[in-house]
């Protein structure tokens, strides 16, 4: 076991999404034996160190529970499609009319709570030749290591429009993940002037998106480079204020993805972010059951237990 150092197991806690690899996949990425890979993955999991050596004797190694999902935030920005029109108003384009159909321009996305921000753009040949394959295979392999993906509008165009860039391009579907549509979420339960990602902003007291107009698109799709520069950091800009405004919606999302199913460990916690720290408020009642109802102190969601008191024990539950 003299390749397992700790560069490789600090590798995998500053990149959770690894973790998702299987032991045979990852023991190529790090240059180690399978068996290996697996305990650093345990190692990493666990961030037990000093018993690495331990585990390593151990010939049949546990399987380990996540800890917690990766949960990704990400925005795509795309292309103009180029047509010939006769008119500007309450006009319906035809496929002949079609000149050059859109394709994926740019893309950012962050992991929760980590200060990087990544992104990746089309270079001004990619963009002449509407060869968008590099940027939407880099993104195609952060959606397949997500177990939930967060994006504005999500549902409705980022997550379709990158499913349309993935099978053109020859991609087969990534590995199964849940998604969290903000814009869903804000008109959902809310009654705010405008649903818009930069419309929250200015609700919650952020500061608004990156100012951009028609002319931005119009140059980077003649390949400017400045424009592809600023497309990106625009786009950038949007994950980082997606993260602020998920925060803020999380605790009152009703069907927020239970994030505790990945972990084992301790009971009694969060169920859309994984904390312990709970306060009991009431009960949940069903036709057969009591459950109790905690609500979150560190991010202010509501959730209650999976175990219920029986109706039998009503009488040592109001004691």
């Amino acid at each position: 076991m003299e390749n397992i150092n700790y560069q490789h197991i600090q590798f995998l806690v500053d990149k959770p999404g690894y973790l998702k690899w299987g032991k045979d996949k990852l023991a190529t990425l790090l240059n180690v034996t399978p068996k290996e890979a697996e305990i650093i993955k345990l190692a990493a999991k666990h961030t037990f160190f000093e018993e690495v050596n331990a585990v390593a004797e151990i010939d049949a190694i546990p399987e380990v529970k996540y800890q917690f999902p990766n949960i990704l935030l990400f925005d795509i920005e795309t292309s103009l499609i180029k047509a010939w029109t006769f008119q500007t108003w309450q006009t319906n384009i035809g496929l002949k009319q079609i000149i050059d159909d859109w394709f994926m321009l740019s893309w950012s996305a962050k992991w929760l709570h980590s200060e990087e921000t990544m992104s990746d753009v089309l270079t001004p040949a990619e963009v002449l030749t509407k060869n968008d394959k590099r940027v939407v295979t880099s993104l195609w392999k952060l959606i397949d290591e997500a177990d939930i993906v967060i994006a504005h509008y999500g549902d409705k165009f980022d997550i379709k429009k990158m499913n349309t860039r993935f099978i053109c391009n020859g991609l087969n579907p990534p590995s199964p993940y849940k998604s969290i549509d903000t814009k869903k979420v804000a008109s959902a339960y809310f009654g705010f002037t405008s649903n818009k990602l930069d419309g929250l902003a200015i609700m919650f007291g952020f500061e608004t998106k990156m100012e951009t107009d028609i002319d931005l698109w119009i140059d980077c799709m003649e390949g400017d480079p400045e424009a592809l520069k600023y497309m990106e950091k625009y786009n950038k800009y949007d994950s980082e204020l997606l993260e602020k405004v998920y925060l803020v919606l999380r605790p009152w999302i009703k069907n927020h993805p239970n994030v505790t199913i990945y972990d084992d460990s301790k009971p009694h916690r969060c169920t859309a972010c994984n904390s312990d720290n709970l306060e009991p408020i009431g009960y949940h009642y069903t036709p057969s059951n009591i459950y109790p109802v905690h609500r979150c102190k560190s991010c202010g969601a509501i959730s209650k237990d999976t175990k219920p008191i029986r109706k039998s024990n009503t009488n040592n539950v109001f004691k």
